[in-house]
């Protein structure tokens, strides 16, 4: 799975608006028949023809997540909006079809026109955003990969692609469901899934207060977030706002690894010099309730699952998202 975005911050530019074409109901596609059904939805001449095959690639998106849940519809979608999140990543507002729908952490398929190789990101927006203005967003880090690179150097406003959800990693409780507490633990753009997560979550904390607790109950959620330094901390000034609106459920620890100027002020309380620990992470399980998620590069990924089955966590409650 991959997530992307860069450059200098700019204002989301122009209104959006809902996509007038109707969507197309596909059957689930394996990777060799997706540029057949993008080529329908986007219209001839959309895909390159070309194609080189080398035992020694590696797997794209498609067909490392060719065993994962897949929705059956492509639907139609237009950037219109495109922001600099950090310096290497670029946030994209997209309007979406009305009936385009997904879970908290899951990502899409990206099709552009002329792009043969089909990008893998996750929503970064919650499903509520959705619900609310009808756009979904995507952060995505600056690569060579087509998809990303085309978003980086290609991608304006009014840009039109299509989607498609996947992804078993997701958070939707029902109503009736056990509260649970949430620890979540990000590497790098890995925080997309999980931001996604957040946002939800405090969507179901004011609807269960607007509600006097007939929805689901929210427990805690504390996040562990780790990145080179506070300037590729994504969402960073998001989730400070979000411990302050809900600081009885919602906490959060910034680590980073490389950072040589000065964390600024309203930083300095959540951030941390070095790794991850295993101090903070025992502080945040209880095998009862606790529900982990985590998202980031293959390495770190193993070393946290390690750490908190050695916690006593069980393997079922943590969840896990690789990202390459």
């Amino acid at each position: 799975m991959l997530s992307v975005l860069t450059g200098s911050r700019a204002a989301m530019s122009a209104p959006c608006w809902f996509i007038r074409s109707a969507a197309r109901s596909l059957s689930r596609q394996s990777p060799a028949t997706a540029p057949l059904c993008w080529r329908l939805l986007l219209g001839p001449g959309s895909a390159n023809s070309r194609r080189s095959m080398s035992s020694k690639r590696q797997m794209d998106h498609l067909e490392r997540t060719a065993s994962n849940y897949r929705q059956n519809a492509l639907y139609p979608a237009q950037v219109c909006g495109i922001v600099d999140e950090s310096e290497t990543v670029k946030r994209l507002r997209l309007a979406v079809h009305p009936d385009f729908s997904f879970k908290a952490g899951q990502w899409v398929d990206f099709f552009i026109p002329g792009v043969e190789k089909v990008g893998g990101f996750s929503m970064c927006s919650s499903p509520g955003l959705l619900q609310r203005e009808g756009v979904v967003e995507l952060a995505v880090k600056y690569t060579t990969h087509p998809p990303a690179h085309w978003i980086h150097t290609v991608c304006a406003v009014g840009s039109r692609v299509a989607m498609r959800v996947g992804g078993n990693f997701y958070f939707d409780p029902l109503p009736s469901d056990p509260s649970a507490d949430l620890l979540l633990v990000a590497g790098g753009v890995g925080i997309n899934p999980l931001y996604s997560i957040l946002l939800h979550t405090s969507d179901l904390l004011r609807l269960s207060r607007s509600s006097g607790g007939r929805d689901y109950r929210v427990g805690s959620a504390h996040l562990c977030y780790s990145a080179k330094n506070t300037q590729e901390l994504l969402f960073k000034s998001s989730i400070v706002e979000k411990c302050a609106e809900f600081p009885d459920k919602f906490s959060c620890n910034f680590h980073v690894t490389q950072q040589r100027a000065e964390v600024e002020p309203r930083l300095q309380p959540f951030v941390k010099s070095g790794r991850i620990t295993e101090e903070e992470l025992q502080a945040k399980v209880d095998p009862q309730r606790t529900l982990c998620y985590l998202c980031g590069p293959p390495p770190m990924i193993e070393a946290i699952s390690n750490t908190l089955t050695g916690l006593g966590l069980p393997k079922d409650r943590i969840l896990f998202e690789k990202w390459w």
